[in-house]
This record gives C-alpha cells, sequence and structure tokens, in this order.
C-alpha cells in the first residue's frame, strides 16, 4: 500500500481524494495554488504545498513543478484527480519513470482510448456495437465521408473531449467550413486539430457503464445515466439509469466489460455509449476517475476511489470488490456551478455564505468554504448535491431539497436550473435525452 500521496489537484476532487487517503491510513500531501490557499482541505490533508500562480498553466498543469513537489515531500504515488492532468499519458509515463505510482490505468491504456478513433476500432474489434464514422478526415474528404456515413453528422477532435470542438453538420450546410472551425477549436484545447466523424443521433440517452480492472481481471459496476447535459456537459447524473430494458444494459455491461478485459485494463474506466430505442452506439471511454462517481458508491456501498487507490497498490479484484456486486436504491447527483445558467456565463466572487445542508439521504461534496475566492480561473464546479433513496422519486426528492437548503450567497450559481429540472414532469418520468436542458430554457 502506499504511505505519502499527492493529489494534483483542486476543489471538490483534491478533498475527496484527502478523505479516502485518511480512511486508508495514508498520508497526503494536496497542491495548491494562490487562488486556492483557504481551500477547506488544506487543513484536512496531512500536508499542503503551495504553487505559485493562479491559472491551471502555472500550477496544476505544470507537470515537472508536480513531480519535483512529489519527491521533495516523499511521495510514492500521485492522484490526479479528475480533469487537468487525469488522463494525460505523458505525465502518467513521466511519473512511473521517476518511480512514483500514477494512480490510474496505464500511459498506453490512457493514450490508446485518449484518441477518439483508435478507441472506436478498439473496441469494434472487441465485438461492442460502434456506430457509424470515419477516420481522422481532412478538407479533402470531409464531405465525401459524410455523405458516406449520412447526415446529419457530429465532426469531433479526435484527442479531446468535453463538448470542445464539437460541431453538428446537417444536409445541405457547408461541411467544409465547419470542419475548419472544429479543427481550430480542437488545436487550442487539445493541441492537436485531428477531426473525425460520428453519425449525429437526435436527442439519444447518454448511458455510461463503469469498470473496474486490476490488469488481469475487469469487473462492472453498474451503469449511469448522464443525459441532461448542457453544451455537452452534465449537469444532471443518476444510477442506475431509469426506463430502460434492463437485458439490454446488461447485455451492453457485458460487453464493455468484454473489450476492457481485451486489453488488460487496470484501473477506473468508464465506458461511455449513446441509447438510442434499442441503438446503442460506443462514445468513448474515460481513464479516470468520473465527477459523477457518487451515485454510484451510493447504490453499491463501494467507495471507488478507495478502491481505485487499492489497484494502483497492486492488489487484485477479489481482495477491493465483494464477491456479489449488487445495486440497492437509487441515487441523483446534481452539479452546482459557479454560473449564470440562463446566460451560461460564469460568475466569481467571495462567497459570502455558503452553508451546505445536513440532511437525511443528501450527499454533499463541496470544495470550497464561507468566505473563499471562486475565481474564474478553474472549472466552475463549487459542489455536488447527491440525493439517495429506496426509490428514484424519493431521491429525486431528496436531490431537490438539498439544492433548496444549500445556502450560498456572494456568486450566482445554477440552482434554479437545477430546481426545474429536478422538478419538471418529464424529467420525474425518467423521459430524458442530450436535449432535455436545452429544451427546458
Amino acid at each position: 500500500m502506499f504511505e505519502r500521496v499527492l493529489i494534483a489537484n483542486r476543489g471538490v476532487v483534491a478533498r475527496r481524494v484527502v478523505r479516502a487517503l485518511n480512511e486508508l491510513g495514508i498520508e497526503s500531501v494536496v497542491v495548491y495554488s494562490e487562488a486556492d490557499a483557504e481551500a477547506p482541505y488544506l487543513a484536512e490533508a496531512t500536508s499542503a504545498e503551495p504553487l505559485s500562480g493562479v491559472t491551471a498553466a502555472e500550477t496544476y498543469l505544470d507537470q515537472a513543478r508536480l513531480i519535483d513537489v512529489a519527491k521533495s515531500a516523499g511521495c510514492d504515488g500521485i492522484h490526479p484527480g479528475y480533469g487537468f492532468l487525469s488522463e494525460n499519458a505523458g505525465f502518467a509515463r513521466a511519473c512511473e519513470e521517476t518511480g512514483i505510482r500514477f494512480i490510474g490505468p496505464s500511459p498506453e491504456h490512457i493514450a490508446t482510448m485518449g484518441t477518439k478513433t483508435t478507441a472506436r476500432q478498439t473496441f469494434a474489434a472487441a465485438g461492442f456495437p460502434v456506430g457509424a464514422g470515419s477516420d481522422v478526415v481532412d478538407e479533402s474528404n470531409v464531405a465525401d465521408e459524410a455523405r458516406r456515413i449520412g447526415f446529419p453528422v457530429m465532426l469531433k477532435p479526435a484527442a479531446g473531449g468535453g463538448g470542445i470542438g464539437m460541431r453538428v453538420v446537417r444536409e445541405g450546410e457547408d461541411i467544409v467550413a465547419a470542419f475548419w472551425e472544429a479543427s481550430r477549436l480542437a488545436a487550442a484545447a487539445f493541441d492537436d486539430d485531428a477531426i473525425y466523424i460520428e453519425a449525429f443521433l437526435e436527442r439519444p440517452r447518454h448511458v455510461e457503464f463503469q469498470i473496474i480492472g486490476d490488469g488481469e481481471n475487469v469487473r462492472g459496476v453498474f451503469e449511469r445515466d448522464c443525459s441532461l447535459q448542457r453544451r455537452h456537459q452534465k449537469v444532471i447524473e443518476e444510477a442506475p439509469a431509469p426506463g430502460l430494458d434492463r437485458a439490454l444494459v446488461r447485455r451492453i455491461e457485458t460487453d464493455a466489460v468484454a473489450a476492457m478485459q481485451a486489453i488488460g485494463y487496470r484501473n477506473l474506466g468508464t465506458v461511455e455509449t449513446l441509447f438510442a430505442g434499442e441503438n446503442v452506439g460506443f462514445l468513448e471511454v474515460n481513464t479516470r476517475l468520473q465527477v459523477e462517481h457518487g451515485v454510484t458508491e451510493e447504490i453499491t456501498g463501494i467507495d471507488l476511489v478507495q478502491a481505485q487507490i487499492k489497484v494502483a497498490a497492486g492488489e487484485r479484484l477479489s481482495g477491493v470488490l465483494p464477491d456479489d456486486i449488487t445495486a440497492t436504491g437509487h441515487a441523483v447527483q446534481v452539479r452546482v456551478y459557479a454560473e449564470d445558467s440562463e446566460r451560461l456565463l460564469p460568475s466569481s466572487g467571495r462567497l459570502s455564505v455558503y452553508r451546505p445542508p445536513n440532511l437525511i439521504g443528501v450527499r454533499v461534496e463541496a470544495g470550497y468554504q464561507e468566505g473563499q475566492m471562486v475565481t474564474p480561473h478553474y472549472d466552475p464546479l463549487i459542489a455536488k448535491i447527491i440525493g439517495t433513496g429506496k426509490t428514484r422519486a424519493q431521491a429525486i426528492g431528496r436531490a431537490l431539497v438539498g439544492v433548496r437548503a444549500f445556502e450560498i450567497q456572494g456568486i450566482q450559481t445554477n440552482r434554479p436550473l437545477l430546481e426545474r429540472a429536478l422538478l419538471n414532469d418529464a424529467f420525474v418520468a425518467g423521459e430524458v435525452h442530450t436535449g432535455f436542458l436545452d429544451d427546458l430554457l
């Protein structure tokens, strides 16, 4: 097991990892930028190391500095959290070359799944359902490939995710102009302008499958529905996915496990798919801890962060997971963002009031505290609220109570949007799709 782990992240996930390490009896070293000097988890960690600067590039993305801090602090592991360097194969490789264990998959698996066209090919070879698509395209063949696949199509960065650079193109639109726009955005965001094409599904369900492997064996830990999104960014997630044919869901989970087993996957991973009726198509694999992991923890009782750490330390799944993984009840998570959700603009300022609720069946993960500044330098996520209940209706109700009881002043948040979504009749009925929130506004 690890003795001392550096947490190369911030906010909600840094606090979550600190607490997991504390429960495992592992010393934690958390880094922080000048903008995060007042964060509450600094006092919860064994020690905290400052990083001069405020931007992500100056601090949490500076690979050499992070490794230097880990070495000087005597760390034998680095936990990347999610975002930032969590899916950076170069960083994972640099950690390993330094003799520090990267708490995540191998650099090779990160690289394979980080290139979307390669990931599609890998899953197709394993027999997983993969929708119509292309290899990397250029100006000369983008129109022909789109016609072959059939409109509408989506142009997507081959090296990125998170909705950045995606463009939906319908028949009759200028696909070459859309290609150059997507390519420009991809280059700016991922330092790689490669674009490929996928068939675009209208209003599908976004369903992802949690898996965990130890390099020899892979197991599935049920699915999550992440359909409620804005600009391809998830806002509300739940487990299990409501209203789907359970036999179909279990079959896709079995196929996902088999595909990851075929490559000898190690650590946490999430196989993301789109459901459109009986049609299921591969989307991507996230080779990291997911923001929405908590809903799976709530219905299974499995601490995924601790499991991730144990597997990275060399433990086998037989000693990490129960023999029979079962799911009980339902869980709904909402992401509280510092933003004006009507205009989709980030909000910054000092949290004059920040009082998370303490309620039965409501789990809150918060990376801030009252009096702290929320700056525009990082992701706007300031808290996660998870409602858990015996039924989906009870879980929704508890999430709603949590949203209403969370006192926040000093910044704007998306809580009005969250409340409207949780009260919506179609959402309560489980009639969700990826365009749901756009329709709600």
